[in-house]
């Protein structure tokens, strides 16, 4: 063969050769650029997918080296959305399909059943929805994973005639509620089983404990019943159990030692009783035992003590007792353990933190004595120290006061000594510092004010002595400072109205003196405020008017002067009481009746002088204001009488009377301006900060609403708020505002009328024989509904509407007990009023995770 033909053979090879390859490639890549216009691609990460690339080029695409087909495209975690095209049933050769951990919704096509050659199948952690399609065609299938979607209707049982796989998850989705199907012990390959979440009810088959390949066994948070299975020892090959949030009862089987790889067990939140067998102290691989909130009683095996790979320990809301294993933590890398609500008792155990890994130390509600071991003064990996409502006694070890990494510090309810060290400062991280109802002395450190992120300090109920630090003033964040029932003396700081964040403000019963300092002013989020059984003196500061208390007590003092009437309403005269000098300005019967037990100030000696003044030069500027608004009233009378004709809305009340009123309606009933003028006190249903509430039967059977009288002082500012927010608004969760009546100096308004209260009485009324009024259903609904409201106002509302004041007392209950917001005094709209702050009742504010 001559050199000439030999090139041409080859050439010619080559060409045959890569044929193949020509002819598949446009196929895939007109596929591929189909399923690319289905899903959205914020981060660009397709951005060579175009008919300018080769699909083996595309990002995220395999190609076979030999035949050039698809065989594989893996796009997790990259932000993808949109939807899945039927075009992937175009690439016959595709062996693997990664799309878990993005945003893909809609539904899985039908025709993803012709991809017969899939061998991994990854949807998980997406947005899908519907009903899962038959894909037992895929009969190649090796790992197939659907969980953390919103797939719904039957759960699928064809994946039991996937033979091949060795790895199923269904969980996290919202199939419809049914057993366990027994098939599923028909996949003998498993190593990883996920149905945790998807609503599956009734006993584990006893197939699944044949499926002797598996190492993660999970079926959390369903409806499993049933004793704990015994059968569970035959799975040699488990490293994982997940059974929590389950409904099993019956105790721990010894057997589950014979399960010598274990290393994560977790059966939380179920009716599990019994002591645990000693033998699961010999289950050396244990990293994670997770037991708690269940009936588990008994002491703990000693031999958990020798565990060496142990990194979280949780036994919490049970009943265990007795003495501690001295040794947990002695030679394992311990993270975390939770041990509170138990019986234990005796020392507490010394080597927790021994390898110098404990973030979370969490003991609570024991019955743990002596005094607390000074091995923790060196811990400085821990975040959050709670021992509270022990038994403890003596000092606390000075290093632990300076955890450099705590969030939290809780020691309360013991009977701790000594003082807080000053060590305190060096805490920095710390948010939360909880030290009431123990026997600390001495000051308080000023170091305290080195802490520039707390936001709760609690010491009450304690001995500490001297005067409240100036420092304080520092902390910016702090939003519950109580330091009541102790020693402390001397004046307020001036310095705590520098603490811009402040909700909760409690210095009762100490023997503080001096005055109220008019920089409690600043504090423009107060809602609380007790400075009770103290020794202070001199006016109430008219500027704390200004502020949205909503709880006030300043009895047992030697305050004087005014009572300021806002203040009076919202907490009633007790909280004024034993205060000599405290006197009511109205003088009106009413409010002599109501205000009883403080006098009129007109009353008191020491301003009785004054009074007689003040009354003097009243009564010569009244006589001048008569003389000329008469001229003047008879200048205008004829533009008057103009004003009055054009005026729109206005209508006239009946009785005789010459007062016009304004009458505006949002919704039925047709309402008489008569009928609401004339309240009847006996029909008083509330009373609250911002006017009375009255129960109205209209005449000629047009129903029952109710009527707000809003305070003279703030009708202007509350019914300018209330109007232009309820006016606006229409939800089923809203209090609906069906009119509002303005005449002179009175304003009302005409709300519908809900017939069960509010929730803080409800949750306190009982029914019928000793039964809470509210079961669990109606205070789940309440919640919902509640919920509905405030994403309403939030999210459809434009502009939005926070309402600020978020409580129980401003939660009607109609007769189904579906809940309604109400009380918008204080609501804001974002786009007017950016805010930093919320001054709503305290109740209101989110409490800080613990």
């Amino acid at each position: 063969m001559s050199t000439s033909d030999f090139h041409m053979y080859f050439w010619l090879f080559l060409v045959l050769c890569n044929f193949g390859i020509s002819k598949s490639l446009p196929l895939d890549g007109d596929a591929l650029l189909d399923i690319k216009g289905y899903l959205k691609d914020p981060q660009n990460y397709l951005h060579n997918w175009d008919k300018f690339h080769s699909p083996c080029q595309f990002y995220g695409v395999t190609c076979d080296h030999n035949s050039g087909d698809v065989i594989g495209i893996s796009l997790s975690n990259i932000s993808l959305s949109g939807t899945i095209s039927s075009s992937f049933s175009l690439l016959q050769q595709l062996r693997t399909l990664e799309l878990g951990a993005n945003s893909i919704s809609g539904t899985v096509p039908a025709a993803m059943a012709n991809c017969t050659n899939l061998q991994v199948l990854n949807l998980s952690m997406n947005s899908l929805t519907g009903q899962l399609p038959d894909l037992s065609a895929l009969l190649n299938l090796q790992v197939l994973d659907l969980s953390t979607n919103s797939f719904t209707g039957a759960f699928p049982v064809w994946v039991s005639k996937l033979s091949g796989l060795t790895e199923l998850g269904l969980g996290e989705n919202n199939f419809d509620e049914g057993d366990v199907p027994k098939s599923i012990g028909d996949l003998k390959n498993l190593t990883w089983l996920f149905l945790g979440q998807c609503n599956l009810r009734g006993e584990i088959p006893a197939s699944v404990f044949d499926l002797v390949s598996l190492g993660t066994l999970d079926f959390s948070r369903n409806q499993i019943t049933g004793i704990f299975p015994k059968a569970i020892s035959k799975m040699r090959n488990l490293w994982k159990i997940e059974l929590y949030q389950n409904n099993l009862t019956g105790e721990i089987p010894q057997e589950l030692a014979n399960l010598t790889l274990l290393s994560e067990f977790d059966v939380s939140r179920n009716q599990l009783t019994g002591m645990l067998p000693k033998e699961i102290g010999g289950l050396k691989k244990l990293r994670i035992f997770h037991i708690y909130h269940n009936n588990f009683s008994g002491e703990l095996p000693e031999g958990l003590g020798e565990l060496q790979f142990l990194e979280s320990f949780s036994t919490y809301e049970n009943q265990f007792s007795g003495k501690f294993p001295a040794n947990l933590g002695r030679f394992s890398p311990l993270n975390t353990i939770d041990i509170s609500e138990n019986y234990f008792s005796g020392e507490f155990p010394r080597f927790l933190c021994q390898n110098n890994k404990l973030q979370f130390l969490l003991a609570l509600t024991n019955n743990f004595s002596g005094e607390f071991p000074g091995s923790y003064s060196s811990c400085k990996t821990l975040q959050r120290f709670r021992i509270s409502q022990n038994q403890f006694n003596g000092s606390i070890p000075s290093g632990l006061w300076g955890l450099p990494n705590a969030v939290i510090i809780d020691v309360a309810d013991n009977g701790f000594t000594g003082e807080i060290s000053s060590h305190i400062g060096f805490s920095v991280t710390l948010n939360q510092l909880y030290v009431q109802n123990n026997n600390f002395i001495g000051v308080l450190p000023v170091e305290l004010g080195r802490l520039s992120q707390l936001q709760k300090l609690v010491a009450s109920n304690n001995r500490f002595s001297g005067q409240i630090p100036i420092q304080i003033g520092s902390l910016k964040q702090l939003t519950y400072l109580h330091l009541e029932h102790n020693a402390l003396e001397g004046p307020i700081p001036p310095d705590i109205g520098m603490c811009s964040s402040m909700v909760d403000l409690n210095l009762a019963e100490n023997s503080l003196t001096g005055e109220i300092p008019d920089t409690l002013v600043s504090l423009v989020t107060l809602n609380s405020l007790n400075i009770s059984h103290n020794m202070i003196s001199g006016d109430i500061p008219d500027g704390l008017q200004s502020l949205k208390l909503s709880d006030i007590d300043f009895s047992h003092n030697e305050l004087s002067g005014p009572v300021p009437r806002q203040f009076l309403m919202i907490a009633g005269d007790d909280a004024f009481s034993e205060n000599a000098g405290l006197c009511v300005a109205d003088t009106s019967e009413e409010w002599k009746k109501s205000f009883s037990n403080l006098k009129p100030c007109q009353w008191s000696d020491n301003h009785h002088n004054f009074s007689m003044r003040r009354l003097f030069l009243v009564l010569i500027t009244v006589t001048s204001l008569v003389v000329l608004l008469s001229g003047l009233a008879c200048l205008s009378y004829e533009n008057y009488k103009l004003e009055e004709l054009n005026r729109k809305g206005d209508i006239e009340s009946g009785g005789g009377t010459d007062l016009k009123w304004v009458l505006e309606t949002f919704h039925p009933p047709e309402l008489d301006p008569e009928e609401i003028c004339n309240l009847d006190v006996e029909n008083l249903i509330g009373c609250g900060g911002t006017g009375k509430v009255y129960r109205l039967e209209l005449s000629k059977g047009r129903g029952t609403v109710a009527v707000k009288e809003l305070w003279k002082r703030d009708d202007a500012k509350v019914l300018k708020t209330e109007i232009n927010t309820l006016g606006k608004i229409r939800h089923r969760n809203i209090l609906k505002l069906n009119a509002f009546l303005t005449g002179g100096a009175s304003n009302f308004l005409v709300y519908e009328y809900v017939v069960n209260g509010n929730l803080y009485d409800a949750i306190r009324r009982e029914f019928k024989a000793g039964q809470p009024e509210l079961d669990w259903d109606k205070r789940c609904r309440i919640a919902v509904g509640v919920a509905k409201g405030i994403m309403y106002l939030h999210h459809d509302c434009s502009p939005a509407i926070i309402h600020r004041d978020i409580k129980s007392t401003n939660i009607l209950l109609d007769e189904e007990y579906e809940a309604k917001l109400a009380d918008f005094g204080i609501a804001r709209l974002v786009e007017d009023s950016p805010l930093s702050c919320f001054a709503g009742t305290h109740g209101y504010m989110a409490p800080a995770s613990i």
